[in-house]
C-alpha cells in the first residue's frame, strides 16, 4: 500500500527527470564544458558555454532516455514507451537545432552521430549481439569531451580526440565492474555482457588489462603536450589508485569490490578531467610568458 501511495505521489515530471538518467548526464556533461574550456586558453564565449551546454546536455538526456526504454520498465510504470520516445526525440531534435543555428554545424552532425551510435546502434544492436558491445559502441559515449571542443572551435583538433581516446579507454573497466556485480540480471535478461559468456575470471582479467591500457592512455597529454607536470603528477596518481582496485578485483573474492571498482572509476574520470583543467590555465600563462 505504501508503495501504490508513493507512486501516486511522486509527480509526472520527476517520472521524466529520472527517465533522462540526470547522474550519468552530469558526468558527461563535465566532460563536454571541460572540453570546451580546454580549447581555448581563455575564457569560453559565454553564449557557446550556454547554448551549447544545454545543446549537449538535451541530446544526452535524449540518449539516455533511448536507451532505457528499449527493453526495460520504465520510471515508476508512469511513463509508457511511446510517450518517452516522443520525449526524447523532442530533446534530440531541440538540441540539434540549438547546436545548428547558435554553435555550429560540426557540432550538431558530429552530436547526431553520436545520438545514432549510442541509442541505436550499441543500445538496439550491439548490446544484444556481443560481449564487446561496451568497447565497440563506447566510441558514441566517449565523444562529449570532442563536442566541446568542436562547440567553441569549429575544428576536430588532435587533443580533442585524446579526450575521446581516454573516455574510450575508461568504458571497458569501468562498465565491466558494475557487468560483474549485475552479472545475474544480465543472465536473466539474456543479454550476452562478457561475464555472462566469458565468466568472472576472464573478466576481472579484462578489467585489469584495460586499466593498464587506460593509465598508458591518460599519460598521452603530456607526452604530447597538450598538458603539463600537473596533469602527470595527478593522471599517475589516480591512475595508480585505479591499478590496485582493478588488481584487487582480480585477485580478491570480495563481493563488495566490483562496485567499489565501479564507484572509484567515475571518481577517476571525474578528477582526471578536472586536473586537466587546471593544468591547462597553469600551462597557458607559462607559453605566453
Amino acid at each position: 500500500m505504501t508503495t501504490l501511495v508513493e507512486k501516486s505521489a511522486t509527480p509526472m515530471w520527476r517520472a521524466y527527470w529520472d527517465l533522462t538518467k540526470p547522474g550519468v548526464v552530469a558526468l558527461l556533461m563535465i566532460t563536454a564544458v571541460i572540453g570546451m574550456f580546454l580549447a581555448t586558453p581563455g575564457m569560453v564565449p559565454l553564449d557557446v558555454l550556454i547554448l551549447g551546454s544545454l545543446g549537449l546536455a538535451l541530446a544526452m538526456m535524449g540518449d539516455a532516455i533511448m536507451a532505457r526504454t528499449s527493453k526495460r520498465p520504465l520510471v515508476q510504470g508512469r511513463v509508457n514507451t511511446r510517450a518517452a520516445l516522443i520525449f526524447a526525440a523532442v530533446l534530440c531534435i531541440a538540441s540539434l537545432l540549438i547546436l545548428d543555428v547558435f554553435i555550429n554545424r560540426l557540432t550538431a552532425v558530429l552530436t547526431f552521430f553520436g545520438v545514432i551510435g549510442y541509442a541505436f546502434i550499441y543500445t538496439l544492436w550491439l548490446k544484444r549481439a556481443t560481449p564487446q558491445n561496451i568497447v565497440i559502441g563506447g566510441l558514441a559515449g566517449a565523444i562529449p569531451p570532442l563536442l566541446g571542443w568542436t562547440a567553441v572551435t569549429n575544428d576536430v583538433h588532435p587533443h580533442a580526440l585524446l579526450l575521446v581516446l581516454i573516455i574510450f579507454a575508461w568504458t571497458p573497466p569501468h562498465f565491466w565492474a558494475l557487468a560483474i556485480h549485475r552479472r545475474e540480471e544480465y543472465a536473466k535478461a539474456d543479454i550476452p555482457m562478457l561475464p555472462v559468456t566469458h565468466g568472472l575470471e576472464f573478466t576481472k582479467t579484462s578489467v585489469l588489462l584495460y586499466t593498464v591500457i587506460l593509465f598508458l592512455t591518460a599519460l598521452l597529454p603530456f607526452i604530447t603536450g597538450m598538458s603539463g607536470l600537473i596533469y602527470l603528477v595527478g593522471s599517475t596518481a589516480l591512475g595508480i589508485v585505479f591499478l590496485v582496485y582493478a588488481v584487487r578485483l582480480k585477485f580478491r573474492d570480495d563481493p563488495k569490490v566490483p562496485m567499489k571498482t565501479f564507484g572509484y572509476s567515475i571518481t577517476y574520470l571525474f578528477l582526471l578531467f578536472v586536473v586537466l583543467l587546471v593544468d591547462h590555465y597553469f600551462l597557458f600563462p607559462l607559453r605566453l610568458g
